[in-house]
């Protein structure tokens, strides 16, 4: 697997950071979905849950950090980025979110599996532990939220264009009957 993390543009001086991501991402998640429900009965038929909202988790990344501690600069900038500590303002969310790519590839370096995390950007860095019994490594967790995710493969775009089109059908055939 691979993970994309684009660089805001107003942290462009830390963009071989940035782009070094990829190759130090040693641990990503792909999203999950779960749906807000509530219960119905409908006359003496049995208690049913209903969708009503559609809610995305945080997704949590953990990076490989080098003895230049770039990519926790990098990170510690993001935050700073989102919310100054001269004067604790937060910032737009346009000038510090960007689209996350988290890849998944079969044994033949085929893509399988590609997920996009729209408009992500980090919510938590845990602490990194200093530990001369450790494996000898630095290791960064960084939590994101972002606004939703989408499936980029090319055969789940495909079955969202014939799910659309179905969709625009159903509505006139409704508008027809009605």
């Amino acid at each position: 697997f691979d993970v994309t993390v684009p660089v805001p543009v107003v942290l462009s001086p830390y963009i071989t950071a940035g782009r070094n991501l990829s190759f130090r991402c040693e641990i990503a998640e792909l999203p999950g979905r779960t749906f807000e429900t509530t219960e119905r009965k409908f006359g003496s038929a049995p208690v049913e849950k209903m969708p009503y909202h559609t809610t995305y988790n945080e997704s949590t990344m953990t990076f490989i950090v080098g003895d230049d501690m770039k990519e926790k600069i990098f990170f510690d900038a993001w935050m700073e980025l989102i919310n100054p500590t001269t004067n604790f303002n937060f910032q737009y969310k346009l000038n510090y979110s960007v689209d996350v790519s988290v890849n998944q590839y079969d044994v033949s370096n085929n893509l399988t599996y590609s997920a996009v995390l729209r408009e992500a950007f980090p919510i938590a860095i845990n602490q990194m532990d200093l530990d001369w019994s450790s494996d000898g490594y630095h290791k960064l967790s960084v939590t994101f939220a972002f606004t939703e995710w989408y499936n980029n493969t090319s055969s789940a775009i495909g079955k969202s264009i014939v799910s659309q089109g179905l969709s625009g059908l159903s509505e006139e055939l409704m508008k027809t009957f009605n």
